[in-house]
């Protein structure tokens, strides 16, 4: 379990980086202020109805980076830093996730498949650490001379959890860098920002993506080091 525990220390520590980078380049862009005068909320308005797309709702909701699309009634969830901020950070973010509705509205394929996840990935995500600490016991519990390697068969469910996990993770990457490139593309075509506040929203919507890398990538190497005590608890 140690090296479970180095592994979770390293990710968690990366994924610190990151997350501070992504909140310092939020608030240096946030006093890049759009010429046009825009806030978040009404650069998300247009780029929905530029896109023909009257039937999803801006709301504000509180807290910082908590912005989110929510497919299942059709809302662009702004948090209260973005919704009223008239700056290149906030046109990012805005933009981003109207990046989403547009996907959801031409039937993005990843999309869909993310969302067929969500419901595995619910129930894995609130129960495989448990499986996976009882699957460990369980085959260490169950080691004999007849049976050297123990009962695997509780770690195999949690292997397999964690798994739903990891593909949810990886599939979630092109979900976001779509909806970034989208966002991106419109703003630009559109001259909803300035060069120099494009420069902006690109680099705020770059490390914003890297969350969801850094995500994936510990993610993964959690699930091969579970996996490595499955196939080592098999051979020996």
């Amino acid at each position: 379990m140690i090296g479970y525990y180095i592994i979770i220390g390293i990710s968690m520590l990366v994924s610190w980086y990151v997350s501070s980078k992504l909140k310092s380049k939020f608030a240096y862009y946030s006093n890049v202020h759009l010429r046009n005068g825009l806030s978040g909320k009404e650069v998300a308005e247009k780029m929905l109805r530029d896109n023909g797309i009257n039937d999803v709702q801006v709301i504000s909701v509180p807290g910082q980076l908590t912005d989110h699309y929510n497919p299942a009634d059709k809302t662009v969830n702004l948090s209260e830093g973005v919704y009223m901020q008239r700056n290149a950070a906030a046109a990012a973010v805005a933009a981003h996730e109207c990046g989403h509705a547009v996907q959801h509205t031409v039937g993005y394929s990843m999309l869909e498949l993310r969302s067929k996840l969500v419901p595995i990935v619910n129930i894995s995500s609130n129960l495989m650490q448990f499986v996976l600490i009882a699957g460990i016991g369980i085959m260490a519990a169950t080691r004999s001379i007849d049976n050297p390697n123990g009962n695997t068969a509780v770690l195999a469910i949690g292997v397999l959890m964690f798994a739903f996990t990891t593909l949810f993770a990886f599939v979630t990457l092109p979900v976001e860098y779509d909806a970034s490139n989208r966002a991106m593309k419109w703003l630009k075509d559109t001259g909803t920002v300035t060069s120099d506040e494009y420069v902006g929203v690109q680099d705020s919507l770059k490390w914003a993506a890297r969350t969801y890398v850094v995500a994936a990538i510990g993610s993964l190497v959690q699930l091969l080091y579970w996996g490595s005590l499955l196939l080592g608890g098999r051979r020996n």
